[in-house]
């Protein structure tokens, strides 16, 4: 398991559900590299230890428009950026998680690097789901220009910040370039004139959040 989580965490979230609610979603934000994956799935293992069979993570990135129409709107060189994602359709998945019938399981999309493609119906989230985990840069943004994630927050009975050492969290992202076929070099230039941009976005986005984690 990735490292442990708070001990707060995992209690303020026994006491967000013990209130009577059917379901949660939690929102965990921050920039590219900071580690949102590696604390959903910790958060994930440390609730299903307690509560087996009751939570997913449903990470925004499945919500990624395809390489093919990337290039049709001639964004494939800022992939990542907000408006590289379908941001209604993400909204759309929100809302019917949180209205979700007794007897439907609700399919979300996946985005798969060794692909670099996102994949529909990938993740399953049962009704008997009491947690769901959902993880992405621009669950705070509110900018109209932008799409559709001013309606995010909304949807979200909290949103957590997830912090991270800047230097860090570089390092990490260039790691995460070179390991899915970029070169050393292509990797720094990529997060300087991509990954940094979105990055200063979303840090512009944390005073919104109900919590900040350092990670």
């Amino acid at each position: 398991m990735p490292a442990s989580v708070p001990t707060a965490c995992l209690a303020h979230l026994e006491t967000l559900l013990a209130d009577g609610r059917r379901r949660a979603l939690l929102g965990l934000i921050g920039p590219p590299g900071a580690g949102k994956s590696t604390f959903a799935a910790a958060l994930l293992a440390a609730w299903e230890a307690r509560h087996p069979g009751t939570a997913q993570v449903v990470p925004m990135d499945g919500y990624h428009l395809a390489n093919v129409e990337l290039a049709r709107l001639g964004r494939a060189a800022r992939k990542g950026a907000p408006d590289t994602f379908d941001s209604a359709g993400f909204v759309s998945l929100l809302r019917r998680l949180r209205d979700q019938p007794a007897d439907e399981t609700v399919l979300a999309p996946e985005f798969r690097r060794e692909i670099e493609e996102p994949v529909a119906g990938a993740i399953p989230v049962f009704p008997e789901t009491r947690l769901v985990i959902v993880e992405g840069n621009y669950l705070l943004l509110d900018d109209p220009h932008l799409g559709a994630w001013g309606q995010v927050n909304a949807l979200l009975d909290e949103a957590w910040y997830v912090d991270v050492d800047p230097a860090l969290r570089l390092e990490r992202l260039v790691a995460r370039h070179v390991q899915f076929g970029r070169s050393p070099e292509a990797a720094r230039a990529w997060v300087e004139s991509t990954d940094e941009p979105n990055a200063r976005l979303i840090e512009g986005t944390r005073a919104r959040a109900d919590r900040c984690i350092a990670w």
